[in-house]
C-alpha cells in the first residue's frame, strides 16, 4: 500500500482555506498512485482552536467542511483530523477525532484518548477522552489509528508515565501491524531530534511501521515544524517531510528499500532549525492575522538588526521598514550601523530624532525633571517616545510593529512597558541573548547582512550616557545559564548554587524575574522556540510572595 503523508499549513477556523489544501494535497496523492493519504490532528480547524471550540456554529462548521471533503475527493482513501460532538451527555461536549473516509463513506472513526494539560496544552478543557481504540482493515492492513498524545506513554521511553494506559501497545496487542499518528505537535529546541527517536524506537519495539503526519506553520505563539515521517518495521527511515514548509512525502508498505526521494532536506544544525522556526513564525503570525508588512525600531544593537533580518526573511525586503531614533545619548557608531544594515538588507530605512520631543516631555511633564538627572524614569520616557513613533507608523501605514527584545531581557524586566515592548508580534522574545549572538552569525556566513560591527559591540540601551548592559546585569553567558534552570529547568536556589552559581547572583536574578511578571503579563505575544517560554505555557501569579 503506497500511503502519502501530507502535511499543511491550516488558518486555524479557515474552513475554505483548510478545505482546499486538503483537497489540494489529495489530489498530489492521487497523482502519485497512493492508496491512502494522511492529514495532520484536528486539520480540518486548525490546531489548537482554544475557546472557538466553545462556539457551536465554529463545531458544526468544521463539520459541515468534512462532509464537503467527502464529498469532493474520490478515489482515494483519506485520514484527517477533526472535531466530533459527544453523543453520551457525559463530560464534555467534545472529541478531538480522526476518520478514514473513501468516496463518500466513512470506514472507521477514532477519538483520542490523552489529553495533554500541561505547557501550552489544555485539552481537557474542552474534550472528553475517547473510548478504547480498535484496530480496523483497510488495503490488507490491520490499522491502528492514534491522535498524537496517544503515542507518547511508552514505558521504556517515558520512565515517569503521565496515563495509566498505552494506547499504542492496546493496538499491537489487538494486531495491527501498521501504526499511523496523526499530530500537531509543536517545536521547540531539541523537541525535533526526541521525536525522531521516539518513533525510531516504537517501530523497533514493536517490528511494525510507524507513521506520522505532523502539522507545520505557525498558529499564535505556536510553532509547528512538520517533519513527517514513515519508518519501516525495522526502524529505518522511510520517508521525511521537510521541516517549516508544506510537504508530501510517500511510504510504500511493500518497498524493498526506501527510496531517497522520499526524504525532504531538514535544517543541519540547531541554529539553522532556530532560524527557521523564527522566519516561519514570522510570516505565519503577520500574514494570519491579515496584514503584509511590518515596521522595526532600528537601536545599532544586535537583537534590532536580528529581528529586521527576520523579517526580511519571512515576508521579503519590500515588506519592511525600519526606524532609527537617535537621542542624546546615541552613539555615531550607531548611526552608521542602523543605515548600513538597511542598506544591507534593502530595505526603507528612516531616521526620526527624538530629542525635542524628550525635552518638550520634561519641560512639560513636572517642573522636578531635569535634564542633567537621568534616572531610570528619564530612561523610560526615551523609550516610551520611541514606542508611541512606532505605533504611529503602524497606524498610518497599517504596519505591524516587531518588538525586539531577547528573552534574557524579558526575563529580569530590562525593558521599558509601553516603550520597547511596543509591538505585535515579539519575534525573539523566546530567543536567550547568547543565541542572539549565535543566530546573527549564522545568518553572515555566506555575506554580511548584519554589520559585523553591530555583532561585536557592547550592547547598550543608550538611554543615559556610557551606558551598558552589564552594568545592571551579569555576564550574558552567566545570566542564559542561571535564567535556563531556572525558568525552563525549573530550579531553585540551591540546584543553581550547586551548579556553580554565585548564590547573591542567582538570588539577585530570580527576584528580578518574579518581580517582573506584569510586564510579561502585557507583552505582545512570542514565538515559543524553547522549551519553557513566557506566555500560555508558563502561568505565575503576578502579585505573590513565594
Amino acid at each position: 500500500m503506497k500511503i502519502a503523508l501530507a502535511q499543511i499549513n491550516p488558518i486555524i477556523g479557515d474552513f475554505n482555506h483548510n478545505f482546499a489544501k486538503i483537497q489540494q494535497f489529495a489530489a498530489k496523492a492521487i497523482e502519485l498512485s497512493c492508496d491512502l493519504v494522511v492529514f495532520s490532528e484536528l486539520a480540518i480547524t486548525g490546531y489548537p482552536p482554544r475557546d472557538l471550540l466553545e462556539r457551536k456554529d465554529f463545531v458544526a462548521a468544521n463539520l459541515a467542511c468534512l462532509q464537503r471533503l467527502m464529498t469532493a475527493v474520490r478515489g482515494i482513501g483519506v485520514i484527517c483530523g477533526f472535531v466530533e460532538k459527544n453523543p453520551t451527555g457525559k463530560g464534555n461536549n467534545l472529541y478531538n477525532a480522526a476518520v478514514l473516509f473513501e468516496d463518500g463513506k466513512i470506514h472507521h472513526k477514532v477519538y483520542k484518548r490523552l489529553l495533554p494539560t500541561y505547557d501550552i496544552f489544555d485539552e481537557q478543557r474542552y474534550f472528553e477522552p475517547g473510548p478504547e481504540s480498535t484496530v480496523f482493515t483497510y488495503k490488507d492492513h490491520c490499522i491502528g489509528l492514534t491522535i498524537c498524545e496517544d503515542a507518547w506513554n511508552d514505558e521504556d521511553i517515558f520512565k515517569e508515565k503521565i496515563y495509566p494506559v498505552d494506547p499504542v501497545a492496546r493496538l499491537i496487542r489487538s494486531g495491527a501491524d501498521l501504526v499511523i499518528n496523526i499530530a500537531a505537535s509543536p517545536y521547540y529546541l531539541g523537541h525535533q531530534h526526541f521525536r525522531f527517536n521516539m518513533f525510531k524506537s516504537l517501530a523497533v519495539k514493536y517490528n511494525v511501521p510507524f507513521l506520522y503526519t505532523n502539522q507545520v506553520g505557525g498558529n499564535d505563539s505556536v510553532l509547528f515544524d512538520g517533519m513527517s515521517t514513515a519508518f519501516d518495521n525495522n526502524g529505518k527511515l522511510a520517508a521525511r517531510a521537510r521541516d517549516f514548509a508544506e510537504d508530501l512525502v510517500v511510504f510504500d508498505s511493500q518497498a524493498l528499500k526506501p527510496s531517497p526521494d522520499n526524504l525532504s532536506p531538514v535544517a543541519s544544525s540547531d541554529t539553522e532549525s532556530m532560524l527557521r522556526a523564527l522566519v516561519m513564525g514570522t510570516r505565519d503570525y503577520v500574514t494570519k492575522c491579515g496584514f503584509s508588512k511590518v515596521v522595526v525600531g532600528l537601536s545599532g544593537g544586535i537583537d534590532s538588526a536580528l529581528t529586521a533580518a527576520i523579517a526580511v526573511m519571512a515576508l521579503g525586503r519590500e515588506n519592511v521598514a525600519a526606524v532609527f531614533m537617535p537621542s542624546l545619548y546615541t552613539s555615531q557608531e550607531n548611526y552608521a550601523d542602523t543605515a548600513k544594515l538597511s542598506e544591507n538588507l534593502g530595505i526603507e530605512y528612516l531616521k526620526i530624532p527624538i530629542d525635542s520631543m524628550f525635552k518638550e516631555f520634561l519641560r512639560f511633564i513636572s517642573p522636578d525633571f531635569k535634564q542633567s538627572d537621568v534616572g531610570i524614569t528619564e530612561q523610560n520616557i526615551q523609550a516610551r517616545i520611541r514606542g508611541i513613533i512606532l505605533m504611529a507608523l503602524s497606524n498610518k501605514h497599517r504596519s505591524l510593529v516587531l518588538s525586539t527584545g531577547n528573552k534574557s531581557e524579558l526575563a529580569v524586566g530590562y525593558c521599558t512597558l509601553y516603550g520597547d515592548m511596543t509591538g505585535g508580534l515579539a519575534v525573539i522574545s523566546d530567543v536567550p541573548k547568547t543565541t542572539v549572538y549565535d543566530l546573527a552569525r549564522y545568518i553572515n556566513q555566506e555575506k554580511e547582512c548584519i554589520p559585523q560591527r553591530i555583532i561585536d559591540k557592547a550592547p547598550s540601551a543608550e538611554l543615559k550616557p556610557d551606558q551598558a548592559d552589564q552594568d545592571d546585569l551579569p555576564p550574558y553567558e552567566m545570566l542564559d545559564a542561571i535564567l535556563k534552570g531556572y525558568i525552563e529547568d525549573l530550579k531553585g536556589v540551591h540546584e543553581l548554587v550547586e551548579m556553580g552559581f554565585n548564590q547573591s547572583t542567582v538570588e539577585e536574578v530570580i527576584l528580578k524575574v518574579d518581580r517582573n511578571e506584569y510586564k510579561r503579563h502585557q507583552a505582545a505575544p512570542g514565538l515559543k522556540v524553547t522549551s519553557k517560554a513566557f506566555g500560555s505555557g508558563r502561568r505565575y501569579p503576578l502579585a505573590r510572595r513565594y
